[in-house]
Formats: C-alpha cells, sequence, structure tokens
C-alpha cells in the first residue's frame, strides 16, 4: 500500500464557508493572488505528512479517543504571510480549547513517528496563494465560526495544485 499525506483539520461547512466568504470579499478584492477555492478551506490542526495507508486504521482509532469539545474563533483580519506567499484569515487569539485540541492530536500521533511542530501554533485560512505583499487588512465585520468536530483530510497533488479529500470526520 501507498502512502497518502494526511493532516488533521477543522472544516468548514458549506454554512461557514459562505459566511466567511460573504465577511472576507470585500477585503479580499484588494489582495493580488490566486484564490483558493472556498471548498478547500480548513484549519490545519496537525500536519502528519506521509503516512502509511495500511495504517490509518490505527490512526484513526487513535484520534477517536480525543474530545475536541466546542471551538470557536473569531476571524477579524486577512494577513500576508512571507514565507509561503499567501494571504489568511486568521485569529488574533487562539482558545484553551483549540490549544487542547492540537496538543491532544500532538501527543497521540507520537507513537505513529510523529514528532510535534516546535513552531507556535497560528489557526488560518488559507484564502489566497501566490500573493504580492500587502498590509494587514481588518475585516469590516468579524466572523466567529463555531467546531465540535475535527477530520482526517488527505493531500492529493493534482495538475496545477492540490486537492483534499476528507479521510474520516
Amino acid at each position: 500500500m501507498a502512502d497518502k499525506k494526511l493532516f488533521f483539520a477543522l472544516w468548514p461547512s458549506h454554512r461557514q464557508q459562505e459566511i466567511l466568504r460573504d465577511a472576507i470579499m470585500p477585503s479580499l478584492s484588494t489582495v493580488e493572488g490566486t484564490a483558493v477555492d472556498r471548498r478547500s478551506w480548513h484549519i490545519t490542526l496537525v500536519y502528519l505528512g506521509d503516512f502509511p495507508e495500511e495504517r490509518i486504521p490505527a490512526l484513526l482509532s487513535a484520534a477517536e479517543l480525543i474530545e475536541p469539545g466546542q471551538i470557536r474563533l473569531r476571524f477579524d483580519s486577512i494577513s500576508f504571510w512571507q514565507q509561503p506567499k499567501i494571504a489568511c484569515v486568521h485569529t488574533k487569539t487562539v482558545p484553551a480549547e483549540l490549544e487542547h485540541l492540537v496538543q491532544s492530536l500532538q501527543q497521540a500521533m507520537i507513537p505513529f513517528g510523529f514528532e510535534p511542530d516546535p513552531r507556535v501554533y497560528r489557526p488560518h485560512i488559507t484564502v489566497a496563494r501566490k500573493v504580492r505583499a500587502f498590509p494587514e487588512v481588518r475585516l469590516m465585520r468579524p466572523v466567529e465560526l463555531t467546531w465540535s468536530e475535527f477530520e482526517l483530510v488527505e493531500s492529493i497533488s493534482i495538475r496545477g495544485g492540490v486537492q483534499y479529500r476528507p479521510v474520516k470526520q
């Protein structure tokens, strides 16, 4: 069996995508870059990378033991991130429930050979790629979204980009 590129994520529902789209479009229209299809919007919790397909059932069993609770995120601005040249909508603060979920997932993945990322966790949704630098843009009205579930997602390379496919909620 082959490896699959996997990550855990908060995946916005169709309604959440619409709410976010309506809130960011006036601000995003000033950003030069390639828009990310809203059906691909997500908040990465833990990126696993290449993972053996035959070990996915065990991975899912470990993840099922984690209770995410209610995670409420308030998105209030769009920023330029130089290193990947992306525009992302993000939060100013990381709620304790989200920090706990990320840490719990990281700990649960250690037996699978995962090494936690030492960088500070910064929840965000990439809304454009190949972006020219721009100053931070405040949203006209902040958006609050809530999740009580997370998903295992596969990243599939396709011509001209990447496609995401939820494996299991």
